[in-house]
């Protein structure tokens, strides 16, 4: 049985010998076709640095309203006896609107003055008995002084002419108080006739929408009608945490629709919020649009283009030749004279579409736009047009008639 065991042992031990072998001859294999990987030249696509004008063009989404809007609506509560207006239909400032039942408040009117005449003859009637209370004081005084009145009936006769006076007081009060209250009155009954009215600006303005119908019982501030300004409308947008900084008041924007497509309105920034919305992070812009002959309409959905940057003769390059290595934003500049790719760090700036603006530094040249996942900081590279033979040799550039920056035809 020991013979046994040390025959499996030894068999175990040459086993595992040979399997790190094995590993290790792996090991040796995989590292040589890495190198040879390494060193083989990359087929890449190029593309020339150019100089061209660029633009920084933000694209936002928003809606059309209304410059101003206000709703009409009665003051007091009453039945509408007529609706002197309708949807779309244009009105000016102190136009009638509508008309309320207004038997009810002609009624306080006629009672409230009713009530005046009564306060007023009070004061014709109070008034003649202060003139009697007067005469008789003085009477009474003429008297007293030739020793013919007693003392008590001079006082008598003061306490009837103050007493006079103050009654008249109080009536002339009452006046006052029924003269206000018929005004009062006659307002409520001036209420029964509603129109638009607003501060500044004589351009006539329209209906948006009718809420009530002839007939209707309405009840204070119930709106009847909304009126619209439109003549100028505000296009609201919001702007995200990256844009804020950029949105300045003054800015132009060009505004589009799907109502009409293909034509632009110009616009102005005039409103910015201060603050960002905490649930959206996101902040409101105004931009005031003329709108003359009132083709845009609230509640339009548009877009709005607005430039915050614009520079002539930047250096661009396309975006797929930005790649990013060791946490750097680089392009591979092409060395056609070596048939080799050198890694550039560049400082980025406006992205227009299919054009990314390099700020630093300045280049020239060709740069990789496909195949660059596979290169490394001085790599081999076999160019467009040219064949495996051709890779590494100096001075190979790409054959006439080959397309810059494509592949092969």
């Amino acid at each position: 049985m020991k013979k046994i065991a040390l025959g499996i042992g030894i068999v175990l031990l040459v086993g595992l010998a040979g399997w790190r072998v094995a590993q290790r001859i792996a090991r040796q294999r995989g590292g040589a076709q890495a190198r040879q990987a390494r060193t083989a030249a990359v087929a890449v696509s190029v593309q020339p640095v150019r100089k061209e004008n660029i633009r920084d063009v933000r694209v936002f989404t928003g809606t059309v309203a209304p410059k101003e809007q206000f709703l009409v609506a009665p003051k007091v509560a009453g039945r509408l006896e007529r609706l002197l207006v309708n949807i779309g239909q244009e009105v000016r400032n102190g136009d009638l609107i509508a008309l309320l039942d207004s038997l009810e408040y002609t009624l306080q009117v006629e009672q409230a003055r009713a009530e005046l005449d009564v306060a007023k003859a009070n004061v014709t009637d109070l008034q003649s008995a202060l003139d009697i209370a007067a005469h008789e004081l003085e009477r009474v005084r003429e008297l007293r002084k030739e020793q013919v009145a007693s003392q008590s009936e001079l006082d008598q006769a003061e306490a009837n002419d103050r007493a006079a006076r103050a009654k008249c007081d109080v009536a002339l009060a009452q006046v006052k108080q029924k003269e206000a209250a018929l005004k009062a009155a006659e307002v409520r009954r001036s209420y029964t006739r509603i129109a638009a009215a607003w501060e500044g600006g004589k351009e006539p303005r329209v209906v948006g929408e009718r809420y009530v119908d002839e007939g209707a019982m309405l009840s204070a501030n119930q709106p009847i009608v909304s009126i619209l300004d439109i003549a100028t409308v505000t296009a609201t947008i919001f702007a995200i945490e990256r844009d804020y900084p950029h949105v300045q008041i003054g800015q132009r924007a060009l505004i589009t629709t799907d109502a009409f497509p293909g034509q632009r309105f110009s616009g102005e920034i005039v409103r910015k919020a201060p603050l960002l919305k905490e649930a959206s992070r996101q902040a409101r812009v105004e931009i005031e649009v003329v709108n003359a002959d009132r083709r845009l309409t609230p509640g339009m959905f548009l877009r709005a283009e607005i430039q915050f940057a614009a520079r002539d003769g930047a250096t661009v390059v396309p975006p797929s030749a930005v790649v990013r290595r060791n946490d750097q934003s680089g392009v591979f500049l092409v060395d056609a004279a070596a048939t080799k790719a050198r890694f550039v760090p560049v400082e980025l700036g406006i992205v227009q579409g299919d054009l990314v603006e390099v700020l630093t530094p300045a280049m020239e040249g060709r740069v990789v736009t496909l195949g660059q996942h596979l290169l490394e900081d001085g790599a081999a590279i076999m160019l467009p047009g040219a064949g495996p033979e051709s890779a590494g040799r100096a001075g190979s550039a790409p054959k006439a008639g080959d397309r810059e920056g494509g592949g092969p035809r």
